[in-house]
């Protein structure tokens, strides 16, 4: 299990199927009751623990539920399908498909929206979802520069900035497309996204000339 679960106290050591099994369990829970109903007495009983067992490893409720739906992230890859606009319909492809799952979606939209008025858990949802998942984004930039797709940045600085913004608008615009307005993001919006993305509006190349089939 990742770092981003706290570390235990003093005492036997953490099982990691105990801590696989009560991950599941919350995003079940939290698709049959809801984030106001649900409890960890809830979750402990779904996955076969004790609830101490829960308590040792989360402080609370809101900690449990990113962590649940961090793990489901954890699942993206960035497989290399031979060029930049390939890797990221794949890319786009898999996080839509994960959002397209209940636990998902039930859970990314209940911690989003208790964030709202939660400091620490926007903060968390940061650093334990967002922060994780821009690993994508400078696996894809770098592949794409030692490709020859993409110029190399000019300072550090700049290359943060880049991938926050490469960040935003590929997760915000799946995000928006499957869970505001509900529709699909199948391969054909998944192809005009990517267009977008690496044209621009006004873009003159077309970074497909170059992409069999």
């Amino acid at each position: 299990m990742q770092s981003r679960i706290s570390a235990s106290r003093t005492g036997r050591p953490r099982s990691a199927a105990a801590d696989a099994a009560i991950l599941a369990a919350t995003r079940a829970v939290l698709v049959e009751l809801g984030w106001s109903k649900l409890t960890l007495g809830d979750v402990a009983t779904r996955a076969g623990v004790a609830k101490t067992t829960l308590y040792r490893r989360w402080a609370g409720k809101n900690e449990l539920v990113v962590d649940a739906v961090a793990e489901l992230f954890d699942e993206l890859e960035l497989p290399d399908r031979g060029s930049l606009a390939a890797d990221i319909e794949g890319a786009v492809l898999q996080f839509a498909a994960i959002l397209s799952r209940p636990e998902a979606k039930t859970a990314l939209m209940a911690v989003v929206a208790e964030s709202t008025r939660d400091e620490p858990l926007r903060e968390r949802i940061r650093t334990s979802i967002v922060d994780r998942q821009k690993r994508l984004v400078l696996e894809g930039r770098a592949r794409a520069q030692l490709r020859g797709e993409l110029p190399p940045e000019p300072d550090p600085e700049s290359a943060t900035r880049t991938v926050d913004l490469i960040f935003d608008m590929v997760a915000g615009a799946v995000v928006h497309r499957t869970l505001v307005s509900a529709e699909p993001a199948d391969e054909e919006w998944v192809r005009g996204f990517t267009r977008v993305l690496l044209l621009g509006l006004k873009g003159a190349d077309d970074p497909y000339d170059d992409v069999p089939g």
